[in-house]
């Protein structure tokens, strides 16, 4: 083991060759010839006739041909096995590329990535340039090839059907006689960490040794032989140099205490997509979007994959990544999981002639045009324009403009990097502008526009905004003798700048996220195999804490994989010394803040912090590179034979394997290099870091592993029954993500099973909720697209849902989403659908209705598709249904605008069914979301559709009637409303009479209405979870007093209806605003504030004589009566009684001076909701305790005149002074307090 972690510190694994064979000749690629073969087959035959067209006229120097590894050094290393496959596939993505003298020759560098099925990397650096091909036989294949193209291109001009003729230069672009043939070459280093600067200058320098007139000092073996076996990995916050072949390389690693190393150019990915896009890029990878870049530089690829996985420290990326997608593996696109692709263009087709297998989910990046495709519904990054801002300040003080440029190169860009210095001679010169923000032409950018006025309502001047310079003497000791180049050290220093930038971000987000970890108490493998079934963060309580405009991002990234998986080690790791180094340093910079924090609290607030870490980071990397802390070994002679080592210029030579096919056996070099060696604890520490060689290491992997079982595609075998094992694990992976989501909902929907599960407390907010909802849709589609034959649109849901209402008529909720054009797109409609769906419980139902055409299934999906896996769909449409044994208003919460048809009956009395009713009757409908104007109902059917914009959920109904006719009395057992959409029914109870002279003598009534249940079996329901807050069957029975019905309840039940009517109101508060249901259920429902108070009023009220209806409101005039009296008004109160007083008369005066005919009981509740509302209740009770009119009108018996429980009810009605009770318009309609 102490031997393995010896070598594995070596600066570079491997030295490899790719190129042509001359022994095997020209070879197509076959695979990239299959996938083109696929491509048209997917095609109509037109459309294949079109491709086999072009394929003829592909010129011999444009095909695809195959690339080998022709050497690798070593043979191979133990802790780094060499895949031959992977490395050729990645040097070479396009396999061998010819030139003639009349060509580009130069040479291109790129970089990529090779991930192991353990998550740990490999990262290889290629330079890619052209020899002269000196083999007779390829050059005479090539000829021979352009003779068989130019006698296929004669005859497709002469074909009658032909178009205009084709460019004809292609003819006869090569001749052997006078054209000089090139073919691409590639050298490459494999190295265990990416110092991609220091990688570049070495195979450069190797490439210009062979290009420049004169031989170099040295034989190339023994510059290569140095890299390979005598330049170790520089350990943590030190620096090293190490000699090229014409100049020395330096390269320098990060401390433990700072950022992770990174050492791709970030001002090449701002330059090339502008702030904006960046941030928007940003958001896609930590939602875990699909995410696919495109551009024809490899580089670039590469550059933007990394430097936005880099930006997410401290969190990591857990899916498909693939920076460089082979063209071989492109059907890999049909992946049904997140991804982080680079895809390579050929600088021709525009983005609307590619393909994509699935796009609804897909953020697509057109890197070389500065273009990005968003996914819809992306919430906005937390304090967007402030952030946009910081990181705008720090391009520009670099001189790179905050909307990018379009010019960018590939290679490491010139970053001016001003000093104060500099500034100063440039203001007197006038060559700096006023202000950076009049610069590179910003004005006509439309976020910088938005920055400079939000800045200027600050009061700063912005002629007076610093450019964030380093305020040193340029004539300082650490500019003096800097040991790399300037270009080197600006790229490293903005590197870190704007890493900081993004990192701190971060912290301030998740500061106390350490308080919210659910630590387990059991053991680390029974927490692994549990790990599916709990839950390892409080995110209610999390999100309860949040600034409310960071809600809609933080909802849902607290559900991907990626911030699981950082919880997961942090419950892994529970002291320092287990932390991995990203978690150790992001919880050092937390404490921190939460120590600064203490002095200045900003936490939990949407106040923006800046960074205030760079200085002191940008004086780390300066420091390490003007001090080197070592020196490797400088290259030597090997012990080579006579004749090797020969050098021929402009070719790269055959290098000699015995000489690089070891390291050195003894310490003839190592007595030179004394000083050079580290402490063995340094190296065992930067191997657990980077290599993941720690026991806890792998358990983290593993726990990293349970949502993404695969990271990259196998290069190594491309087989077919390869390519069948990984759709195999995609389809997998999709019913265990399915069944893991419907669970998840389930429990934090139920509640109560929630808590005894021990998943925390069992409520669940509406934010959380439409996020679940939504990564269920984004799920369905990601099952829908995967093995799709022929894409239609962005949603291959609503696709199929089309074809199926071409072929039947009987899915009416797709009717309902095409009738609704508020929603303008196919992934906007799918969504819709799935949410209604949901809502009506139908979900599983229809979508086994939807697959239930075989036929059709079959015509529109690929065998391996997830949708004609038979066991595995079965199990999906089951795991669906269970999502009936809950109600979701997923839709009616969030299609808020939408116009909804209503229908309405009112059902009279069936023994007085009003058949003589005479009136005209009246309805108005009020929801969580608005109310209806007053809807008159035609007396005779008592029916009324009508549509208006979403209601929301249905809370009151106002029934009455305009008392005309000679029969106006009328009694209305309940009204129904049924939504047309969702399908939801309201009852709403009354079995009250409406009209003069009879009961209360109300002409129109308050209604609190009540969900109805399904009960026919073909709604698949299989339970239902508490329903709404019910209404009382027949509202205010109680209230009419006769000598046959007196209250039933005693005094501690009346207690204990009024401390759970107060308990309902005080749980109401305690919720998230945008989460509180409706308040009328809680005052004026079943059980309600009015329903309880009610029978504190009725205790002990006295019997009245015969054939007298008596009703509460009766006692309370009397009393009004008596505070308004003048003998009252001349007795000495104290001033508390006397205001007591006057408000219950003045609200007593408000209500019954209304102009609406609610009738006495109706009078009564509208008193006790305006008492709530304005804190009044319990001065309310203590005056009318006290009252003359109560000993006159109560029994000695009765809850009002005791004493003790009267101050008992006042203490309880006191707790209502803590909330602002807002009441609904339908319950104090015609109120002027």
């Amino acid at each position: 083991m102490m031997s393995s972690s010896f070598s594995s510190c070596r600066f570079a694994d491997y030295f490899v060759v790719c190129g042509l064979d001359t022994d095997t000749g020209l070879e197509p690629d076959e695979l990239s010839a299959l996938y083109r073969y696929i491509q048209a087959a997917k095609l109509r035959d037109g459309a294949t006739r079109m491709s086999a067209r072009e394929n003829f006229e592909q010129s011999p120097l444009r095909r695809t041909f195959k690339s080998k590894v022709l050497a690798h050094y070593p043979e191979n290393v133990e802790w780094s096995p060499f895949d031959q496959d992977a490395v050729g596939m990645l040097c070479m993505p396009k396999g061998l590329s010819f030139r003639t003298q009349a060509d580009p020759r130069e040479p291109q560098f790129h970089s990529f990535i090779i991930t192991r099925e353990d998550g740990s990397r490999s990262y290889g650096f290629a330079l890619t340039f052209y020899e002269e091909v000196t083999s007779k036989q390829i050059c005479s294949a090539m000829q021979t090839l352009y003779h068989m193209h130019n006698a296929e291109q004669y005859d497709i001009l002469h074909m009658p059907s032909a178009g205009p003729p084709a460019s004809l230069q292609r003819f006869n672009s090569y001749d052997i006689t006078r054209d000089t043939l090139y073919v691409s070459k590639c050298i490459c280093l494999l190295a265990p960490m990416a110092f991609q600067q220091a990688c570049r200058k070495v195979l450069e320098q190797l490439h210009q040794a062979i290009t420049s007139s004169q031989p170099p000092p040295l034989p190339l073996e023994s510059y290569i032989f140095n890299v390979l076996y005598e330049v170790p990995l520089p350990p943590a916050g030190r620096s090293l140099k190490f000699s090229g072949v014409y100049s020395p390389v330096v390269c320098q690693r990060p401390s433990t205490s700072e950022l992770p190393l990174f050492d791709f150019p970030l001002s090449d990915v701002f330059q090339l997509l502008g702030v904006e896009n960046v941030l928007q890029l940003f958001t896609c990878a930590l939602l875990e979007f699909q995410i696919l870049l495109y551009s024809q530089h490899y580089q670039r690829l590469m550059t933007v994959a990394e430097s936005i996985t880099a930006l997410m420290f401290p969190f990591q990326w857990q899916h498909v990544y693939v920076p460089i997608l082979p063209a071989s593996l492109q059907h890999f696109l049909d992946a049904p999981v997140p991804y982080l692709m680079g895809l390579h263009s050929n600088g021709q087709d525009d983005r609307s002639k590619l393909e994509l297998p699935q796009e609804a989910n897909l953020c697509f990046v057109d890197i070389d045009n500065h273009f990005i495709e968003l996914p819809e519904d992306l919430p906005q990054f937390p304090s967007k324009l402030e952030f946009v801002q910081e990181i705008s300040e720090a391009l520009l003080a670099f001189g790179i403009p905050p909307e990018g440029s379009s010019c960018c190169g590939d290679g490491v860009p010139k970053l001016t990097g001003f000093r104060s210095c500099d500034e100063v001679s440039d203001r007197r010169n006038g060559n700096l502008a006023g202000s950076p923000f009049n610069s590179f032409r910003l004005k006509d950018n439309e976020t910088i526009a938005r920055l400079q006025a939000l800045v200027k309502r600050t009061g700063i001047s912005l002629e007076k905004v610093s450019l964030f310079v380093r305020e040193e003497n340029p004539a300082s000791a650490a500019y003096q003798k800097v040991q790399c180049e300037e270009d080197e050290l600006q790229t490293h220093l903005l590197n870190v700048r704007l890493r900081e930038i993004f990192a701190n971000r971060f912290t301030q987000m998740f500061a106390d996220y350490e308080v919210f970890v659910i630590q387990s108490n059991q053991d680390k493998d029974s927490w692994f195999s549990n790990r599916d079934q709990m839950q390892n963060f409080d995110k209610a309580s999390f999100l309860s804490d949040q600034p409310e405009p960071y809600l809609p991002f933080l909802s849902r990234f607290l559900e991907t994989q990626t911030f699981a998986s950082f919880i997961d080690s942090k419950i892994l790791c529970h002291d320092d010394e287990d932390k991995e180094h990203t978690l150790q340093v992001f919880d050092t910079r937390v404490d921190k803040v939460r120590m600064l924090n203490v002095r200045t609290p900003t936490l939990r607030t949407s106040m923006y912090q800046k960074c205030t870490n760079i200085d002191e980071s940008e004086k780390a990397i300066e420091m390490r590179v003007s001090k080197i802390d070592h020196t490797a070994l400088h290259p030597h002679l090997l012990d080579m034979k006579i004749g090797q080592g020969r050098y021929e210029p402009g070719f790269f030579p055959r290098l000699q394997s015995d000489v690089l096919s070891s390291g050195p056996t003894g310490n003839k070099w190592a007595k030179r290099s004394t000083a050079a060696h580290w402490r063995l604890r340094d190296k065992q520490r930067q191997h657990v870091e980077q290599l993941y060689l720690d026991n806890e290491q792998k358990h983290i992997q593993e726990a990293r592993s349970l949502g993404a079982s695969i990271r990259q595609p196998n290069l190594s075998n491309l087989s077919p029954s390869v390519i069948a094992q990984t759709n195999w694990k995609f389809v997998e992976g999709l019913l265990k993500e399915c069944r893991n989501k419907t669970k998840r909902m389930l429990v934090e929907k139920m509640g109560r099973e929630a808590v005894e599960l021990g998943h925390g407390e069992g409520s669940i907010t509406g934010v959380e909720e439409n996020t679940l909802i939504a990564s269920l849709c984004d799920l369905l589609e990601r099952i829908w697209s995967h093995g799709l034959q022929v894409k239609q649109g962005k949603s291959a849901l609503w696709s199929h849902l089309l074809y199926m209402l071409l072929i039947r008529c009987d899915l009416h909720t797709s009717r309902h989403i095409q009738n609704i054009g508020e929603i303008k797109t196919d992934v906007g409609k799918a969504r819709a659908w799935v949410r209604l769906s949901m809502e009506k419980k139908l979900l599983s139902r229809h979508l086994k209705q939807l697959l239930s055409d075989e036929e059709l299934t079959k015509k529109l999906y690929k065998r391996y598709a997830f949708l004609r896996c038979d066991d595995e769909k079965e199990q999906f449409l089951y795991h669906l249904l269970s999502f009936n044994a809950v109600d979701y208003f997923c839709f009616t919460s969030v299609f808020t605008t939408v116009l909804i048809p209503y229908h309405v009956v009112v059902i009279p009395s069936k023994k007085l069914g009003g058949s003589m009713f005479t009136a005209n009757p009246w309805i108005c409908i009020s929801g969580e979301l608005s109310e209806t104007v007053v809807l008159q109902v035609p007396k005779n059917s008592l029916e009324i559709t009508f549509e208006c914009q979403n209601l929301g959920k249905l809370t009151t109904v106002q029934v009455g009637h305009d008392n005309s006719g000679l029969y106006a009395k009328w009694l209305v057992e309940c009204v129904m409303v049924r939504n047309e959409v969702t399908g939801h029914t309201y009852k709403f109870p009354c079995g009250r009479w409406l009209g003069k002279g009879v009961d209360d003598g109300s002409l129109e009534r308050i209604l609190v209405g009540e969900l109805v249940t399904p009960t026919s079996e073909n709604e698949e329901r299989l339970c239902r979870t508490p329903p709404m807050q019910q209404s009382p069957s027949m509202i205010r029975r109680l209230v009419t007093i006769s000598p046959s019905s007196k209250p039933k309840l005693n005094t501690g039940q009346i207690q204990e209806a009024v401390g759970e009517a107060i308990n309902g109101i005080v749980k109401h508060f305690h919720k998230p605003e945008k989460e509180r249901s409706s308040l009328s259920l809680l005052l004026c429902g079943e059980y309600g504030l009015v329903w309880a108070l009610e029978q504190v009023f009725l205790h002990g009220f006295r019997t009245p004589r015969l054939f007298k209806n008596v009703f509460i409101w009766d006692f309370l005039e009397r009393a009004q009566a008596h505070f308004e009296s003048p003998e009252q008004r001349e007795l000495e109160q104290d001033e508390n009684w006397h205001t007591r007083a006057h408000d219950f008369c003045r609200f007593m005066r408000a209500v019954n001076s209304t102009p609406r005919n609610i009738g006495k009981d109706g009078k009564f509740q509208m008193l006790v909701c305006l008492g709530a509302r304005d804190h009044l209740l319990h001065h309310w009770i203590a005056l009318l305790s006290e009252c003359p009119i109560t000993v006159q009108m109560y029994e000695d018996t009765a809850m009002i005149k005791d004493r003790v429980l009267v101050n008992s009810l006042i203490r309880v009605l006191q707790t209502l002074q803590d909330f602002n009770i807002t009441l609904e318009a339908s319950l104090t309609k015609g109120i002027g307090i």
